[in-house]
């Protein structure tokens, strides 16, 4: 019987992440055809660049509330990403005046407990049964169908720098895009690492401290307009092997100097005075 409720479970969560995806990419879409009158939203309203939390969705006049991890951002490109709070997606779509389809749908199939099956199930519903029109005033975003059927918006607020625990993106090798470090380009967990680097700012104790793609570490932090100057870093002296290793001298090459710094919702940006960037995702 688990076993049957629990595959019943993940068929559930795939239909609503494939639904979702539209949404997405439909509105990254819209943003890359403003020129062409495509531009969804009210007033001009942003949609792309933003982070958007799914507050909810209503079918037959049932609302069914997301979970807080449920999100999406979709770049000015017209791609997007984001999760149910239990599967990740990515997608693109066509956009038609302010009605936008789904294309080229991409998601993972996981099947997770706390993520409400009548959410996922409604939202899947809504969200593939054809085009959707939109509207928006700036930090709310409604998408409905012919029928009626709504799934409600909200922008997401910025994370704080302090106490947040950032999940870190290595800086590649030159000329290759970064990855999460302290997991393959798949994104599988490599060796004994838990959830990959991450680090945590303290602002009474004016340090950072958390885990590079092997060992832990801890430096003093001091935040001052729009920077941070990092001191010497102090590390575990565990040996992993050699990408992992390769990866964490590039991390570290942040340390021990002065760093810009940009939080846009729950995206950390860390430029060094080389000109390296490191991104990192605020975890929920």
């Amino acid at each position: 019987m688990y076993r049957q409720k629990r595959q019943r479970s993940k068929t559930l969560t795939v239909a609503a992440v494939a639904a979702l995806v539209p949404l997405a990419a439909a509105c990254g879409s819209e943003k890359a055809n403003d020129s062409d009158g495509g531009s969804v939203g009210a007033d001009g309203q942003r949609i792309t660049g933003v982070q958007w939390s799914i507050d909810s969705v209503t079918v037959d006049g049932t609302t069914h509330q997301a979970p807080d991890a449920a999100q999406v951002r979709i770049d000015d490109a017209g791609e997007a990403a984001g999760s149910t709070g239990c599967n990740s997606f990515s997608a693109r779509a066509d956009v038609d005046g302010e009605r936008v389809r789904l294309s080229d749908a991409m998601f993972t199939e996981k099947a997770c407990d706390k993520t409400p099956v009548d959410f996922e199930k409604s939202l899947g519903r809504t969200l593939t049964t054809g085009s959707l029109t939109t509207e928006n005033d700036g930090d709310r975003l409604t998408l409905t169908t012919d029928a009626g059927d709504t799934v409600r918006l909200s922008k997401a607020q910025d994370a704080s720098l302090y106490g947040t625990k950032w999940a870190v993106d290595v800086p590649g090798p030159e000329g290759q895009e970064s990855h999460p470090v302290g997991k393959d380009e798949k994104g599988d967990e490599k060796g004994d690492e838990k959830g990959g680097a991450h680090l945590t700012f303290d602002r009474d104790a004016k340090t950072v401290s958390g885990r590079l793609p092997c060992n832990r570490v801890n430096a003093s932090a001091t935040v001052s307009d729009g920077s941070i100057t990092l001191g010497a870093p102090s590390t575990t002296r565990m040996m992993c092997e050699g990408s992992l290793m390769d990866a964490e001298k590039r991390l570290l090459g942040l340390f021990d100097g002065k760093v810009d710094y940009r939080i846009d919702q729950g995206t950390l940006t860390l430029t060094s005075e080389d000109g390296t960037t490191v991104r990192a995702v605020a975890e929920k």
